[in-house]
């Protein structure tokens, strides 16, 4: 997996890491027994501060998403059940839809025009969905 973040983002780079680990886990992209890198590689390859991926790792460890085991390395742990696997993405859900609305504030937009811009979106997908 290939870890991408954004210095212009106002997220905080372990919110960052955490969240694209989420995502993958909850996409299928990561399944339970994959790997990931350690630590330090990690850090060396986004060139961020070593702790600040130690802290995404560890709360991602707290909340039952990865283990890492001593002398072997971190890996994505099984979902304990459907319920945690639809807990995920729906945070993931309201992780694409703060950041919209954040972004949409930097513009200056208007809730209602973000709002209209959102319905918008919603009818031409669910258009899209009819004609599939």
């Amino acid at each position: 997996m290939k870890f991408d973040i954004d210095l212009t983002n106002h997220t905080p780079i372990y919110l960052q890491i955490m969240s694209q680990v989420k995502h993958a886990v909850a996409s299928g992209a990561l399944a339970p027994g994959d790997q990931l890198p350690t630590v330090r590689q990690l850090a060396a390859d986004l060139r961020v501060n070593f702790n600040t991926v130690a802290r995404a790792y560890r709360q991602l460890d707290e909340e039952g998403i990865i283990s890492t085991q001593h002398g072997r390395g971190t890996f994505i742990l099984e979902p304990a059940s459907e319920q945690d696997s639809a807990r995920l993405r729906q945070q993931d859900l309201a992780l694409l839809a703060k950041y919209f609305v954040e972004e949409a504030r930097k513009l200056d937009f208007s809730p209602d025009d973000v709002r209209q811009q959102f319905e918008d979106q919603l009818a031409q997908w669910a258009d899209e969905a009819a004609n599939d």
